[in-house]
């Protein structure tokens, strides 16, 4: 039996994610995308994974360079979680964005919650997608903010129980 493509992407969206903005650079190449598929594998050795669609850009740049930032969205970006998710404004995503250069050459985006600079470790061949696991070798956090969330189609706030 067949899943229904449309109910099973409405299936996934039951379950909240926060946002990320995986980047990448290879020969003064740099691109970036929206990423909610993304988790941590280990703490020892410290590994995460993301999941890159074969068909972005982004995704090429990762398997010519052998590395990625995942860049941790805080509630006030959900602007530039939309920028980097649209398309048609790919080549645009960076103007103006005040990045820097993480430990891996990757670029971090200014005023994220957290940056995780990695160095792929594997890449599974999943169906649209490759499964990257990373290699951790830098990671900084800014506690002061509360994370982007995603759920239902919908960006949304935390509320305490």
């Amino acid at each position: 039996m067949t899943v229904d493509r449309d109910a099973f992407k409405r299936t996934l969206g039951s379950w909240p994610s926060g946002v990320t903005i995986v980047t990448s650079e290879h020969d003064g190449h740099r691109m970036g995308m929206t990423v909610s598929a993304f988790s941590s594998v280990s703490l020892d050795p410290p590994l995460v994974l993301v999941c890159a669609d074969k068909a972005s850009n982004t995704n090429k740049l990762i398997q010519a360079s052998g590395a990625f930032t995942v860049n941790v969205l805080g509630r006030e970006q959900s602007a530039l979680s939309a920028l980097f998710a649209d398309k048609k404004r790919e080549a645009i995503r960076f103007d103006g964005l005040d990045w820097k250069t993480g430990a891996t050459g990757c670029p971090r985006i200014p005023g994220a919650l957290a940056h995780i600079d990695c160095r792929v470790r594997d890449a599974v061949d999943a169906g649209d997608h490759f499964v990257y696991v990373g290699s951790v070798e830098a990671s900084t956090i800014d506690a002061e903010q509360e994370p982007l969330v995603y759920w239902r189609g919908f960006y949304q706030k935390l509320s305490p129980l």
